[in-house]
């Protein structure tokens, strides 16, 4: 479970408290505690209905609710629920602390479901351990404010602490999540690499730069989303030139695809990397170029932001043997005659796709291609 779902699903559980105070406040300790009750069993038949799934914490939270709230009606005292957010609490400060204070990823174990696709590299573990003590802290804190307030304050201080400071709370933490994410998130987290080794930029979806890693650390982790760039090469008649991998490349060897395609190096402009990667692969100078569109491409290896170019070239083609087995010029029906015969790269077939439909829509809009 991720920090905003745990989050969201742990406030959820402090709305029968706050349905309590206000219920209370004009009926009185006995019909607020009976309207919680209720509400809690609503909340959990809202979230069977509308899910599809018995939610398990408000589950917990509205049993909790049932027995305790039962308990200070019968003995009409409502100690027992007063101090039911404070339990609450007390069960979470545990959890955190055995995932911020141990080996044991014990939030990441519990919220598997919620996120199974996703990989995590040590110094990732190691951020998020840091997060979650800042949060063992602060909840410990208003977990013991509860139960002094349930005891020592009056009933409006103990209606502030258990309901609204903690919302106050929770929406500091939100706050400075997105503070963090927005001004903050372009310190880098460090990868260890081999001496010589590329090194990456780490994006967005927008492209904008959160950190670097080096080759080792994206080959083999899809969750370190970086840039790549790509060139199709058109002669004339139309036709596209495609490159036949060499053997001996860690993707897809001995398959057919794009003209050129690279990774972008560490604070390299994305042009540079398409004049360099055309120069190294195919021997392209001088020539003209126009970009197309931008889109992620997401396999069980690795994922790329791909900027996309395309240029018309009619001179010589000087084939990178060390990287590329051979290649030449074939007409988009002949491509469309072999695709998903296992001939092209995934990624090509993926992104030959996207260009059939940019060049329908230049050709609808009268465009002007290079």
């Amino acid at each position: 479970m991720n920090k905003n779902e745990l989050l969201k699903n742990f406030s959820i559980g402090f709305l029968p408290v706050l349905v309590f105070i206000i219920a209370d406040e004009f009926f009185g300790t006995r019909i607020g505690l009976t309207v919680a009750v209720v509400f809690g069993c609503g909340e959990l038949l809202y979230y069977y209905f509308v899910h599809k799934r018995i939610e398990r914490f408000v589950l917990f939270d509205t049993g909790l609710i049932i027995i305790m709230g039962g308990v200070s009606i019968a003995l009409d005292n409502d100690l027992l629920f007063k101090l039911k957010p404070a339990l609450i609490e007390g069960i979470l400060v545990v959890l955190l602390g055995v995932h911020a204070f141990s080996q044991k990823p014990l939030l990441l174990i519990m919220g598997q479901r919620y996120f199974k696709s996703m990989h995590f590299q040590p110094a990732q573990l190691q951020q998020m351990q840091k997060i979650v003590r800042v949060l063992f802290f602060v909840i410990l804190f208003h977990t013991g404010l509860i139960v002094w307030s349930a005891y020592r304050m009056s009933h409006e201080a103990w209606a502030f602490i258990s309901g609204g400071l903690f919302y106050i709370i929770f929406g500091l933490v939100i706050a400075g999540q997105w503070v963090w994410a927005r001004f903050f998130k372009k310190i880098q987290i460090q990868y260890k690499a081999e001496p010589g080794e590329e090194w990456f930029d780490l994006v967005d979806q927008d492209g904008n730069v959160t950190g670097k890693a080096p080759r080792s650390a994206v080959h083999g982790n899809p969750g370190l989303l970086h840039p790549a760039v790509h060139l199709h090469v058109f002669n004339r008649q139309g036709q596209l030139y495609l490159q036949k991998r060499a053997e001996n490349k860690d993707v897809q060897p001995g398959k057919w695809d794009t003209s050129v395609g690279g990774h972008i190096l560490s604070g390299e402009r994305v042009e540079d990397a398409l004049l360099r990667e055309a120069k190294e692969e195919l021997g392209l100078k001088n020539f003209n170029y126009r970009a197309l569109y931008r889109y992620i491409m997401r396999n069980d290896f690795e994922s790329e932001l791909v900027y996309t170019f395309r240029t018309t070239y009619n001179g010589a083609v000087r084939v990178n043997r060390d990287e590329i087995q051979f290649g030449r010029f074939w007409s988009l029906r002949e491509i469309d005659k072999n695709l998903k015969k296992n001939i092209f790269t995934p990624n090509f077939e993926q992104e030959f796709n996207l260009l059939k439909e940019f060049l329908e829509r230049s050709k609808k809009n009268k465009i002007h291609s290079i």
